[in-house]
Parts: C-alpha cells; structure tokens; sequence
C-alpha cells in the first residue's frame, strides 16, 4: 500500500494543476446538483415492519389525512383568577380557533368547548385545541410553518396566555451557521500555532474545506432523491471538517519533516503520502467500516445516516492523498517556517525538533507505568458511572424559554403530563367497531390509564379508533410499561386486529430497536478493531490494548453526557437546554463515530513506536522515540476535533447537542488520556510481549502503514544491495 501511495503522490504533485482543476470541477458540480436538485430532510424517525409504524399507515388509509398529519396544540391559559369559560375569554379562544381553520395546509381544528369532546382543564382555567395538517411534518412548507407561528403569536396579543407545541411549528436546523465558523476558527489557530506558518495552516484548512463541501453538497444533492434525516447533513459537517483538517494535517506534517531530512518537495510530497497517507488511508477506511456498519442495526434511517457520512469520509481520505500533495507542490518550501526556509538541508536534519516535553512526559509515563495507567484507568471508570443509569427516548425535549417549553409546561400542569403524549389504539377488521367497545372498557382498567376515550369508527365500519390518556408522561417508565401491558393483554379476534400506536408508541418502539441493537455494533466494532490491530502491528497485546482503551473512552463519553444531559450538571455551562433522557439514537452514532476516530490515534501513534521497535529500538526506547514523533501530532488533531465537535455543543439543535458533547469529551478522553497515559503506560509495562505475535497467525497479510517497503527501496537504490525490510 505505501509503494502504490507513494505513486499516486508522486503522479498528484507532478500533475498538480490537473489534478486541482478536477477537484475545483467537481466542486462546483455537486454545489450546482446541491443548489438545483435538493429536497427536505425529515426530522421524524420510524423503522418499517413495526406494530407501530404499520398501524399509523393503517390508521391513515382509514381516517384520511387528517389521522397521521402534522399536528400543533395551541393552550390557551386564562389570567389569574379568571376562567377559560369566561364570555370575553372564550370569544377570544372561539376567535383564534377560527383563525386558525383559516391557514394553509390545515384540514382540522378541534373547537376546546365542544360539549361531545371538550378540551378544558377541570379547573377550567385552560383550554387546549389541535391543530392538523393534512401531511406529515417534513413535508410542509415554509409559508404554511410561517403561517401558524404568526397565528399563534397574534393569538397571544389579548389577556390570555397562548403557547404551542407541536412537530408543525419549526422545521430541522440548518448547517453553516456560528457552530461551523467556531470551530474552523480554533481549527486555523491550532494549525498555525502547530506550522509555524500561516500559508500551511491555510492550506490544510482550505484543502478540508473543500472536501467537506464536496461531501456534504453531495448529501444535500441526493436529498433530492432520497428522504434523509435532518441530522445527517450536520454530522457529515462535524465529521467530515474533523477528519479532513487531521488527515492533511498528519500528511503535512510528515511532508515538512521529510523536506527536514533534505528530500526535495516533489520527493518529500510523495514520501509523505506514501508514509503518513498509508495510516491515513487505513485510519479513514476504519472510520467508514465502523459508519457503515451502522447498516447491521437493520434502522433505514441510520443505514442511510451511516452510509452518507462514511461518503464524506471518504472524500476527505481522496483529498488528503491526491488534493493535499498537489497544493504542497505549489507552496513547497512555505510549508516550514519563514526562519527555515533558506536553511541547507544539511542543517536542517541537525535542527532540534523542540520536543523536549513530550520526550519527557514519555519518559515519566513509560518510568511510572503502574501508577500512571492505574490513575487513568480509575479517573475514567469513575467518570463512566453514570453510564449505567441512562435511559433513552426518541421524544425530542422543547428548547427551554421557547413556546413548546412552556406549553408543555402548561399542559403537564392543567391536563395532566399523558395529554402530551397519546397512546392511540386501532382496532382493524370487519368486527373491529363491534370489538372495540371490549378493547376500550378492558384498556381502561389497566395501571396508568387516565382516560380511554369511546370508540371512534371508520366511514366503511371495518376500524374504530380509541386515544388513551396515560397518567404518566412519554418519556416516563410507567407509560413503556402501559404500551407493553396493552400489546400483551388485549387479544386480537379472528375479525378484528388491535394495534398500539402514535408518537410515543413509535418512540418507544425505536428506542427499544436501538437499545437491543447497541450491544451487537460495540461487539462489532470492537471485534473489527481488533482485527485491524492485529494485522497493522502483527501483534495481539497492543490490539488488546486498544480495545480497552476505547472501551473506557466509550463509557466515559457516555458517562459525561449522561451527568449533563440526562442529569443536568453543569448543563447550564454548555447551553445544554433542556435536560431529559438522552436521543436513542446518540448511542450508537456515538460509538461508531468514536471507535473510527480513536482507531485513527491508535494507528497513528502506535505505529511510530512500532517503526522504532523493527528499526533495533529497545521496547521501551521505541515507545518514547514513537511517542516524541507522533504524541505532537495527535495532539494538535485532537485538538482541532475537540474544537470542532464542541462547538456545535452550545449552538447545535436539541438532536446534535448531546452527540456533539459526547464527541468532544470522547477525543478528549481517548487522545489526552488513553493515547497519552494508558497506551504507553501499558505497552511499557508489556515490553517486549507487547509485540508478540503466535506463529500460526504469521501468515496474516502485513499492512505496512510505516512506509516500511519505501524505506527498503531507498536503502536498496542507495547502497545498490538488496537488503530485507526491517521487521519484528
């Protein structure tokens, strides 16, 4: 791989121009599909083939549009001493409601005073009407979101409290705003401070920035065509910006030290692609295995997440080896610092490498091994505590201080914290209205039950629908109980079929998908880990210690953003919002997210020390001189996606936010304290059976991300010997 690296280097910074002018192209091109052939993203998520799912299409084939539509509810909270049912007050209620009937898309209001159905609290101090639309939320407009919050403000004008809540009110969050421009600004300082030298912190920058543009114009394109997720977009930013300012970074890097070591800057651009483009390559395809093995989780919606943010990873892996070294051709030697670059090549391999506090906390690390992994091991298992105390839902929290918030507020406070998350029951199939009455009176005796309104048939009498009122909220325990107990002790007939239904339904169905799911990927991704470990070091203590590396850096992750999110600490510090179970889905975007990116150290890292250990070094010498070569290195690429991650922490939407601060405090954790402390500590305390590996797994493929065969070609061409490669 390093030989045909090393090629494809060569080729890229001989034919820089070309080779630019095809990537400019091609970013135009997805910017023009981006621009003409885009769609909506959706921000709802159901998995085919559920009770749940299956029922709602049911429920809408039945009922028409109006079952399954977008909906608002719209509280109306009379002042202090006065009731709803006021002449005055109730004419202004009877008034928006009518406004409201009037607005685009809208196919149902409910009248809160109607004698059959009433929507007042028993203190009669609040009443509550619903807003439906005929489609679903992503797949209303501008004008007609516009529309209703303009309603609902103007309904606000008179004495009356008006808050809403609903699915209809606000669509996803878009990319390209303060989150993005924070993180590229720290990103560009990290660069110049670690460069030495404005021109290569910009190139590395605008070389990632390309590559996210093309990745994420590519997305923005297929939405067009395909129906994605709000968040997908937003992730490819995250990882895609990520990925690519470290993959150029390690590239530029090994680009500069090779120019150091007197090689020109055709052969230094080409030798660096082969070496450090050989981890890049393999660091990338770990991060896009782990992505698209989101697909074994058998969830369409995260199938697609994983598979357009692993297509991004791949652009940025295609910049870094053929974009990067045609840009390091045109700037060449302003790649070093301005002091450097008239230094003969002869001084320059004499210079210090002004690395004497990593050569030190090496020798510290690797001298006190004992004590050194004891105390990140504990420091990061007592951070992973909370872990075993999270609970997940699919229901997204209201931002606090906004108009969902407080309506919620409301609702849970008048009516009661079930009325904001209805269970519906369908009975389907020709005895269906005749059956419902006994499902009705036999739900409405279960635990949790607060109210199981009267069976609502169909026009063709062949389904009845009932809504159940649970006294529990959605996210709350006791109503995931109340849907199992309905699915387990309501029989269906020969003639009618029960299903269990409606948003909460739906989120506790996924949430459970995504629970069960969440063991087999970490096993997955942790026996891929392994594997690649294994055969990149040759090797299967070091894998074993990667492996339980991240595994600590996945509990501790977890661990932090439970403490936050779900718990609240410090919340307020990290413009948190809302607190609460955390998303379903976090989990399991967050460890394959993770695993890629503290492989990606891992490998980087390690095989440095693995390049010095073949070269003669003893175990413990190879670890502090790899350590000294790449330690810097990693450090200024976990910075840049520290950065990068949180700051879509205080700015992101209530999806991205907890995903993001796992993110970040997950590279923090893995780059400064497992790859700083644990992985030398331990592989010190290995020695040399750190790089044992038993004879019958010799004959696995090598896969020599240290430019090992490169090495050995330059040796042979020097001495004009043929000598074997360095090997352990």
């Amino acid at each position: 791989m390093a030989t045909l690296l090393h090629r494809l280097g060569l080729g890229a910074v001989r034919h820089r121009i070309i080779v630019t002018v095809v990537w400019l192209l091609a970013l135009l091109a997805v910017a023009f599909g981006a621009v003409k052939l885009s769609g909506e993203t959706v921000n709802t998520f159901r998995i085919p083939g559920q009770e749940s799912t299956i029922a709602l299409d049911l429920l809408k084939e039945r009922f028409g549009d109006a079952s399954a539509g977008a909906t608002v509810q719209v509280v109306f909270e009379a002042p202090a001493g006065q009731k709803i049912t006021d002449q005055a007050l109730a004419g202004q209620v009877a008034q928006s409601v009518a406004t409201f009937g009037k607005l685009p898309g809208v196919v149902k209001v409910s009248n809160p005073f109607d004698k059959q159905n009433p929507s007042v609290s028993r203190d009669l101090s609040t009443a509550l009407t619903t807003i439906t639309y005929g489609v679903q939320a992503s797949e209303l407009t501008e004008d007609q979101r516009a529309a209703v919050n303009t309603a609902v403000t103007q309904a606000h004008s008179g004495p009356l409290t008006v808050e809403a809540r609903g699915e209809a009110l606000s669509n996803a969050a878009d990319i390209g705003g303060a989150s993005e421009l924070i993180g590229v600004v720290v990103a560009l300082i990290v660069l110049a401070l670690s460069y030495g030298s404005l021109v290569a912190a910009g190139m590395n920058l605008l070389t990632a920035i390309a590559g996210v543009g093309i990745g994420v114009a590519g997305i923005t394109t297929l939405s067009g065509f395909v129906q994605l997720q709000s968040t997908t977009p937003i992730l490819a930013v995250m990882l895609g910006l990520a990925v690519g300012i470290d993959y150029a970074l390690f590239i530029i890097t090994r680009f500069r030290h090779e120019l150091r070591s007197g090689k020109d800057v055709e052969s230094a651009a080409a030798y660096a692609v082969g070496t450090a483009g050989s981890a890049v390559v393999t660091a990338g395809l770990t991060v896009v295995i782990a992505l698209a093995g989101l697909s074994v989780v058998g969830i369409p919606f995260l199938t697609e997440m994983g598979l357009a943010a692993s297509a991004t990873i791949v652009v940025a892996v295609l910049v870094a080896i053929t974009l990067v070294p045609a840009i390091l051709g045109f700037i060449g030697l302003r790649a070093l610092p301005r002091k450097l670059r008239n230094v003969p090549p002869d001084d320059l391999q004499t210079l210090p490498d002004g690395r004497g506090f990593i050569k030190g906390w090496a020798n510290t690390v690797t001298q006190k091994r004992v004590v050194s992994l004891l105390l990140a091991v504990l420091a990061l298992a007592v951070i992973a505590l909370p872990f075993f105390k999270m609970q997940t839902t699919l229901a997204q929290r209201s931002p606090e201080g906004s108009t969902q918030a407080r309506a919620d507020a409301i609702i849970d406070s008048r009516f009661g914290p079930g009325v904001s998350g209805p269970l519906l029951i369908l009975v389907d199939g020709p005895d269906a209205v005749a059956y419902a009455a006994t499902v009705q009176k036999q739900i409405a005796t279960l635990p949790d039950v607060a109210l199981a309104t009267p069976a609502q048939p169909d026009q063709k009498q062949t389904a009845a629908l009932i809504t159940v009122i649970p006294a529990s909220g959605a996210e709350d325990q006791k109503t995931v109980d109340l849907v199992h107990n309905i699915r387990d002790q309501v029989a269906d007939t020969d003639g009618a079929k029960v299903y269990v239904t409606g948003q909460t339904a739906i989120s506790i169905d996924v949430s459970q998908k995504l629970n069960d799911a969440l063991p087999i990927y970490l096993a997955l991704v942790v026996g891929l880990a392994f594997v690649l470990l294994v055969l990149v070091f040759r090797s299967l203590l070091v894998p074993v210690v990667g492996v339980l590396g991240f595994l600590l850096t996945i509990g501790a992750s977890f661990g932090a953003t439970v403490a936050v999110f779900q718990w609240g600490w410090a919340s307020d510090a990290v413009n948190a919002g809302s607190t609460g179970p955390i998303i379903s889905l976090a989990p399991v975007i967050i460890v394959g997210i993770l695993f890629g990116l503290a492989m990606d150290y891992q490998v980087f890292l390690v095989s440095r020390m693995h390049e010095a250990h073949a070269h003669g070094a003893s175990p413990r010498d190879a670890i502090v001189t790899g350590f000294r070569q790449a330690a810097p290195v990693v450090l200024a690429a976990a910075a840049i996606m520290f950065a990068v991650f949180a700051a879509f922490v205080p700015e992101g939407n209530d999806t991205v936010k907890p995903i993001a601060f796992a993110l970040a405090v997950g590279i923090a954790f893995d780059a400064f304290v497992i790859r700083m402390i644990a992985v030398p500590a331990a592989l010190a305390l290995l020695g040399r059976s750190a790089w044992w590996l038993p004879r019958w797994l010799r004959w696995l493929p090598e896969l020599d991300v240290e430019g090992a065969a490169l090495e050995h070609k330059a040796t042979t061409a020097r001495t004009g010997q043929e000598t074997a490669p360095a090997s352990v």
